[in-house]
Formats: structure tokens, sequence, C-alpha cells
């Protein structure tokens, strides 16, 4: 076994930093991401979990975003431009196992507003590197077999695809998910880094600004 537990601390990029997820974010995190379409693809169990006010996002987030031996929660803020320092989603490395070198990157959510922009593969690229480099073999990626959107962009940072999980977990409404899962192995990290690392150099210097 060569896999250790990283430390609790920032990774900070040229577009976003990820800071160690605390209750104290939840209002900035509410604001962010309690939106119909954020939930809409199966984050937080799809549309039947969107919190219906603030008070409920509180409860869910604070279950959702739980900490642990086995789990690393990060809240991700825009870096640089007049946004720096907003908050614009969350994410998970979780599912640390260290006798497997195994880990899963999830329970991911960002602002409508900075889809498609440089967010999630830098996101990606620091959990990624924080990962191999603590000697982490397999990092796993899941998503609603039904999400197209989020599906996509797993298969656009890299990863490969394993199969479906079938009545794998609950959704908020009662019915059963089938996952999409996918892996990144260490065999594959210097290609997928690279590729990360390309588009992150074709946005350019500018950073991530959320406009009106």
């Amino acid at each position: 076994m060569t896999a250790t537990r990283p430390a609790d601390r920032p990774l900070v990029g040229r577009f976003v930093s990820l800071t160690p997820y605390s209750d104290a974010d939840i209002p900035e995190l509410e604001r962010a991401l309690r939106r119909p379409e954020v939930f809409a693809g199966g984050y937080g169990g799809g549309p039947a979990g969107l919190p219906a006010d603030a008070d409920a996002f509180t409860a869910f987030a604070s279950d959702y975003y739980d900490g642990g031996p086995a789990a690393m929660p990060f809240t991700v803020r825009l870096e640089g431009g007049p946004d720096h320092g907003t908050v614009v989603g969350a994410t998970k490395l979780g599912d640390l196992d260290l006798g497997s070198e195994s880990a899963h990157i999830g329970w991911t959510a960002y602002d409508p507003r900075v889809w498609g922009t440089a967010v999630n593969p830098e996101a990606k690229l620091l959990l990624l590197g924080l990962a191999f480099d603590h000697g982490f073999g397999r990092v796993k990626l899941q998503a609603d077999a039904r999400n197209d959107r989020s599906r996509a962009a797993i298969l656009k940072l890299g990863a490969q695809f394993e199969g479906i999980a079938r009545r794998h977990k609950p959704r908020a409404d009662g019915s059963w998910r089938d996952s999409a899962v996918y892996a990144v192995i260490v065999d594959d990290w210097p290609s997928v880094r690279a590729g990360l690392e390309a588009r992150l150099a074709a946005w350019g210097e500018e950073p991530v600004r959320l406009g009106a």
C-alpha cells in the first residue's frame, strides 16, 4: 500500500481554489447551488431533492458534505478577476480506501453561470493531482445514467467508461438510479493531465467571470 490521506489544505489553481469545506460556507453555497437546473441532472438525488428554502439547504449540505477520515469535501471559489473569492460550487474527494489505493471524485455541483468554463477542468486537475500525488491508483467518477451532460463532461476529462451499475442508489423521488461509472487510473494520469492542462491553456489568461 502506498496511498496516504492528503492533508486538509486549500488547493489553488489559476482559475479556482478548492478550500476545505466548512459549514460557514453554506450561505454562499446556497446562493450558488439551490437552483432547479443544478438538481435536474441528478445532483442531490435529482429534481425532487431540491431544498425548498435556505434552512432545508443547510440540512442538506451539512449531510452531503460531511467529512471524516474517508472524505475530503471542498468549496470551490473563483481565483482572480472581479469575482475573486466567490463561491461557485462544491465537490468531494471521497470513499478514500488506502488499502486498495482507490478514491472517488463526486458530490460535485457548480453555479450554472460557470458551466462550460475553466472551473470544472481545473477543479478536476487539482483533485486528480492530489489523489495521484498521494499514492492512489484509481479514481472513480460517476453520474446518473440519464445525465447526458455530466456523462459527456466526465468523458471530456479523459476518464474511461467502465459500465453501468444498475439500481445503484435511490433518487430523491423514490425511483432507483442506474449509475454510469468511469475511472482514471494512475497509468492514464499523464495523458489525462496533459489534456486538462491543454484545455486550461486554451482558455487563456482571463479569469472566469460570473457576469450579470
